[in-house]
């Protein structure tokens, strides 16, 4: 994921959803940044294959994803099958949460996430 890759108008995009992140978006911010997360490093609103991730964790080629209410409709479920093949071709896997889950069950999601990327604790 080097910078030089990522072509300009996907950078300023995601620096843009950077400054915009829902309530879901942000309390999972809050949870796993600065390594929060069992010394994980995550990134938020990272460019990847020419899709802009809410967050990523590179050294485990994780991708979180946090979907709204938009993301119920057939086409953007369409597009989510589409973006999350092209990624896992790429070597990343798609984890996929609603708000809803954010916010009300996030302990349990981050004990899926570890489990996921197999740390020892939680397998």
């Amino acid at each position: 994921m080097t910078h030089h890759a990522v072509p300009e108008g996907h950078r300023r995009s995601a620096r843009r959803m950077r400054k915009a992140l829902t309530a879901a978006e942000l309390r999972f911010w809050n949870t796993v940044r600065a390594h929060r997360l069992m010394g994980l490093g995550f990134r938020r609103q990272v460019p990847i294959a020419g899709y802009i991730v809410d967050f990523a964790c590179p050294e485990h080629k994780l991708v979180v994803e946090i979907d709204g209410p938009s993301h119920t409709f057939d086409q953007k479920i369409e597009r989510d099958k589409v973006r999350d093949l092209t990624l896992a071709n790429l070597g990343w896997t798609v984890l996929r949460f609603t708000n809803e889950d954010v916010l009300n069950k996030l302990d349990d999601l981050c004990i899926h996430i570890l489990r996921v990327i197999g740390v020892r604790r939680f397998e």
